[in-house]
């Protein structure tokens, strides 16, 4: 039957008259958007994956992600389709009831019960004559979960009750059709009744609570309870801090690594290299109480920092080399590295990356612009990098887990607007200009126009001469931003930690919690204190005593991830290791159109990874996203395979003149293998490892035939062996 007012009306009219609904308790009234829509989100009718899919919906019916646009969802349920979904006259024989019943074919499956609740909801909200709301109707101005922070023990349970708050004062317990999702299924999960549930691993947790666009957060901390006796002594704001956490949640830390373990650890975070046998000699000699604060210096101060820093760089902002020519990508790259090896302040580099004009060949920051062409793709990247704000989906639709609506993504998508563009006679590349006139933003639901402005700012009045980027990169280096230093700081915590403050690194938001929320302030806050020093970010992290813990977890320690009670164990990088192969096998990688020499942490663009199947396999990214997670750390059988049989390897063993027929030369087995060990890991070999190695070495070798051959024959193959076993080894492959 097709929906129809009149016949509502006299249906209504007949049941006022009669003797049973005379008798009947007259029901709650009922709207669209305050019980039915909460109770379709409930049911995951309105997510990605069922009737919210993009484009057309699921098989015709269309509803909004998670029900943002209750006035479209409405309209698509009451009067689309001629009005097929609803039949008032009989409403237990709605479509919308069956298909969610099951009692018809349904692709999502059984999704409300017949005997529950929400089925008696919307079955009368038909017979109500399927109302929407009028002006009168409240609406949720905010939500509220009580607890909203509580400790728990470990395998303890906490049930949340969740209370909406309505533009009338009055409020409402939405426990039952909230939304619940944890930020870190490991230590906590959650139910769909709000029943939390914490797990056998101690840290911080949080619940991201979520009904009719609004969010809350219920934190929790799960504390170990052991006993912490002893700290190593702080040497800056970031120890004390790290320290109370662990004080807090009873996680003893484990002890300071050794100096040989700090070497290698700091030249590859800070440098991108290991140490050399020389390096690693002078500094485990060297008996001066404040070498590591020295060594630390000496690295920021050294070319691979710039390297280093720059290959990061440049893979995030999405260096890559055009179909034509490669000044663009070279030029880019330079800009990056010298403006790092000078330590130019962040906030300027951004603001020339922003505002960048002209050619990418004379003002290289243009580059930038040639990779991202839309003030979509523009505020997009710039908000992840610079904002760690994840702004994507409020193109389409309110944010679901942040209080950014597509007016916040339009406003900000307005600071790009007045970009120009001319072609150059290289194809790909064009002149950046700005274009006199009103910055605006276009809504492309509403087609409204939107004025520049920040997160969470005000609107702006941008004169048609003043070119809108400059006044983007004003609001963003104000101290007052309360993005612009922590996605730094908390990007670069994590580049020597593993592990963000925040996780993933680039997803600030208020659902998503830090782990020590006061040391994340107090980084940003130092950062901000230095103007925007990126060097002193460093050295504030890397002298720490929280830095320098051993990887090695205590008695206690070992299920914590996320308060760094020890040191996190990573992987190193394509470029590093293939770098750290080259350096102890004596044999350099030679790459095109660049100096022999040159390492892979220096290499400028993506290009490189096309002829080096070794960068490949090993995760280097290709540059097509903001996000690191474009950098693949995983281990994978390929790069087992890689490391054990590959030509490149091999030849990289056996080169004549690296170290294996070097030290095959020499006469002093001990000394050639404490060598190996210093060059590979920086330190010295331990007694068995010496015993094993020399006894490896004064092995008789046989061919084929078991004709045994001549030693001297066969000591530069079995030292390539020896290096080609500790390149195959944990304590080789990952920084630790």
């Amino acid at each position: 039957m097709v929906f129809h007012p009149t016949r509502l009306a006299a249906l209504a009219v007949a049941c006022i008259v009669s003797d049973a609904c005379a008798a009947a308790e007259t029901p709650q009234k009922l709207s669209f958007i305050n019980d039915v829509a909460p109770v379709l989100t409930k049911a995951s009718c309105n997510t990605g994956a069922c009737h919210a899919k993009a484009g057309n919906g699921q098989n015709g019916f269309r509803l909004s992600l998670f029900g943002f646009e209750p006035e479209e969802d409405f309209e698509h349920i009451v009067k689309e389709d001629r009005g097929r979904r609803l039949f008032p006259a009989a409403p237990e024989h709605s479509l919308l009831l069956r298909k969610a019943t099951n009692s018809l074919p349904h692709g999502g499956g059984l999704k409300i019960s017949p005997d529950s609740e929400d089925y008696r909801v919307l079955l009368e909200w038909v017979r109500q004559g399927a109302p929407y709301g009028d002006a009168a109707t409240p609406k949720v101005t905010r939500l509220e979960v009580l607890p909203a922070n509580q400790t728990l023990r470990m395998h303890a349970e906490q049930q949340l009750r969740v209370l909406a708050h309505f533009s009338d004062g009055s409020q409402k317990d939405v426990t039952r059709h909230a939304n619940y999702e944890p930020n870190d299924k490991n230590l906590a999960e959650v139910d769909e009744a709000g029943l939390v549930r914490t797990s056998d691993i101690p840290g911080n947790a949080a619940i991201m609570i979520r009904y009719q666009g609004k969010v809350a957060t219920f934190s929790t901390s799960i504390p170990l309870g052991a006993a912490v006796e002893k700290t190593p002594s702080p040497s800056n704001f970031v120890d004390e801090l790290v320290f109370a956490n662990l004080r807090r949640l009873g996680i003893p830390p484990s002890p300071v690594c050794d100096d040989s373990t700090f070497l290698r650890r700091v030249s590859i975070d800070i440098a991108g290299h290991q140490p050399t046998m020389e390096e690693a000699r002078a500094f485990l000699a060297d008996k001066s109480p404040d070498k590591r604060a020295k060594l630390v210096d000496s690295l920021l101060s050294s070319p691979g920092y710039a390297d280093y820093f720059a290959n990061k760089w440049a893979a995030i902002l999405r260096n890559k080399r055009l179909d034509k020519g490669t000044p663009a990508s070279f030029a880019f790259h330079s800009w990056l590295r010298d403006g790092l090896l000078a330590n130019k302040p962040y906030d300027v580099l951004i603001r020339e990356l922003l505002a960048a004009t002209g050619e990418a060949v004379s003002n290289p920051p243009v580059a930038w612009y040639n990779q991202v062409k839309t003030p979509e793709q523009q505020l997009e990247d710039v908000a992840q990098l610079f904002l760690g704000v994840r702004m994507n989906c409020a193109q389409c639709h309110h944010h679901p887990f942040e209080r950014w609506s597509q007016n916040d993504y339009y406003a900000l998508s307005a600071f790009f607007s007045q970009i120009g563009r001319r072609p150059t006679p290289i194809a790909g590349q064009s002149v950046i200009f700005h274009k006199r006139g009103i910055a605006l933003g276009e809504n492309k639901k509403t087609k409204a126009q939107v004025k520049p402005a920040g997160l969470g700012g005000p609107e702006l009045e941008i004169p048609p001469d003043d070119d809108p980027r400059l006044r983007l990169a004003d609001w963003m280096s104000d101290k007052a931003n309360p993005f612009f230093a922590k996605s730094l700081v908390n990007r670069y915590w994590k580049h020597f930690f593993n592990r963000g403050l925040i996780e993933p690194e680039d997803d600030i938001r208020d659902t998503n919690p830090p782990s020590n929320p006061e040391l994340l302030d107090a980084l940003a806050r130092h950062f901000k204190d230095s103007n925007y020093d990126l060097k002193a970010v460093v050295r504030t992290i890397t002298t720490s005593a929280a830095y320098q813990l051993d990887a090695m977890p205590n008695a206690v320690n070992a299920a914590d991830r996320q308060n760094f009670s020890h040191f996190y164990p990573k992987r190193l990088n394509a470029e590093v290791l293939l770098d750290a192969v080259d350096q102890l096998t004596g044999s350099a990688t030679d790459f095109a159109d660049l100096p022999a020499g040159t390492r892979a942490i220096a290499l400028p663009d993506n290009s490189y990874n096309k002829s080096s199947y070794f960068l490949t396999v090993f995760g280097r990214p290709e540059g097509d996203s903001v996000c690191e997670c474009e950098r693949v750390q995983s281990s994978s059988l390929s790069q087992s395979l890689h490391l054990m049989n590959a030509p490149e390897v091999k030849a990289k063993l056996s080169k004549a003149g690296g170290r294996a027929a070097a030290l095959a030369k020499a006469s002093d087995d001990n000394a050639s293998i404490a060598e190996i060990y210093a060059a590979a890991l920086s330190r010295t070999p331990r007694e068995s490892e010496l015993k094993t190695a020399l006894e490896f070495l004064g092995r008789p070798r046989s061919d084929a035939k078991g004709v045994q051959l001549d030693p001297a024959k066969t000591r530069t193959a079995a030292y390539e062996d020896l290096l080609w076993a500790l390149i195959n080894t944990k304590e080789f492959l990952y920084n630790h």
